[in-house]
């Protein structure tokens, strides 16, 4: 049988030929790199109102499934969009070698027969917008201030070109696992034209360079609805997104866009991820899942951005659930399925 690793390519690539569904993120080792950590994407789980380099204001409540701003007046960063060069000042990402070594060792220990590397990455442009100016005014500024944002958006996306060249350079991930929702449960934020016209060319430069210096595959996370801008993302060059709802509709989404780009997604947190969720429950929720898709292009996994879950013990149960189908589907010991795999994280 196929590795966790090679499965997960079948799944992805045009006519490939997975010999199981793919089970959540177990063929991705998500790694961190010096820039997450020292400019403070997002905060541990329990830590409300602390500050990352940009001046951003984080918290991460406990039983929420991940970090958001905080937008209280006192604590938006740009006050006037038409001064927004006043406000925001890019960080730093000069590392002393050592550090980025340390890092690269993490990397190079890696099962790489069984999982791939994917160095994790956010906020991205879209977040980080709306993080500096609260997402109700982000949102307004998209139409009374389009020429400020476009400026501050490439102001952004020259920061993540640095960021990528260092990453590439050091790291040299298999995967950019890179977040930036763009939607809520039932729509996308901006109109698809919108989207296109302030984020298709940044995010192409962007995945364009990670694919052009060796990295394989961008999973890019936006756990919403997003079914009508997926011939944008195709065109920014995303392989998977990661994060689709089931509102999408992901089996009819994966005909039309069958070799195209993969789905990543199908299992809503709020259909498992909840006080009192139970094995009983997410068996039926995985079954339903797995017999509406096809291991060629969908890997079913929970929507959120990362392996975990809010509520002890969901994700583990997930696993189990498709490990079982995949036994009896395919033909495959479950032991068997172990062996081919790292075991499975939980990084949330």
């Amino acid at each position: 049988m196929l590795t966790a690793k090679e499965n997960m390519r079948q799944a992805i690539i045009a006519g490939g030929k997975p010999d199981r569904f793919v089970n959540q993120y177990e063929a991705i080792k998500l790694m961190f790199t010096p820039i997450l950590m020292h400019n403070g994407g997002a905060p541990a789980r329990g830590i409300v109102n602390t500050l990352n380099a940009w001046g951003v204001t984080m918290s991460w409540p406990e039983n929420v499934p991940g970090a958001f701003p905080v937008h209280t007046a006192d604590k938006i960063v740009i006050k006037d969009i038409e001064h927004w060069k006043d406000y925001v000042k890019a960080p730093e990402i000069e590392y002393t070698e050592e550090e980025w070594a340390q890092f690269g060792e993490q990397y190079a220990a890696v099962d790489h027969d069984k999982a791939f590397t994917a160095s994790f990455f956010a906020p991205g442009l879209f977040e980080q917008v709306h993080y500096l100016c609260s997402m109700t005014a982000a949102l307004e500024y998209y139409l009374t201030y389009p020429d400020e944002i476009q400026d501050l958006i490439k102001y952004l996306t020259e920061w993540e070109l640095k960021c990528a060249e260092k990453i590439c350079k050091y790291l040299k991930p298999e995967i950019m696992f890179h977040h930036d929702d763009w939607g809520s449960g039932t729509n996308s934020f901006l109109r698809p034209s919108m989207f296109e016209d302030f984020f298709l060319d940044a995010y192409k430069e962007i995945y364009g360079y990670y694919h052009q210096h060796g990295t394989e595959f961008i999973v890019h996370h936006s756990d919403s609805f997003g079914a009508n801008i997926v011939d944008t993302m195709i065109e920014m060059g995303i392989d998977v997104w990661q994060g689709a709802m089931e509102i999408n509709n992901i089996p009819e989404l994966n005909k039309k866009y069958a070799g195209k780009i993969a789905f990543m997604g199908d299992i809503d947190n709020k259909s498992v991820d909840f006080t009192e969720w139970s094995v009983e429950n997410n068996r039926k929720v995985v079954r339903a899942c797995l017999e509406r898709n096809t291991p060629n292009g969908v890997i079913p996994c929970i929507v959120q951005g990362g392996p975990g879950s809010v509520f002890p013990g969901v994700y583990a149960s997930l696993c189990d659930e498709i490990d079982a189908f995949n036994a009896e589907k395919f033909g495959h010991s479950i032991e068997e399925i172990a062996k081919n795999r790292l075991p499975h994280d939980i990084m949330f």
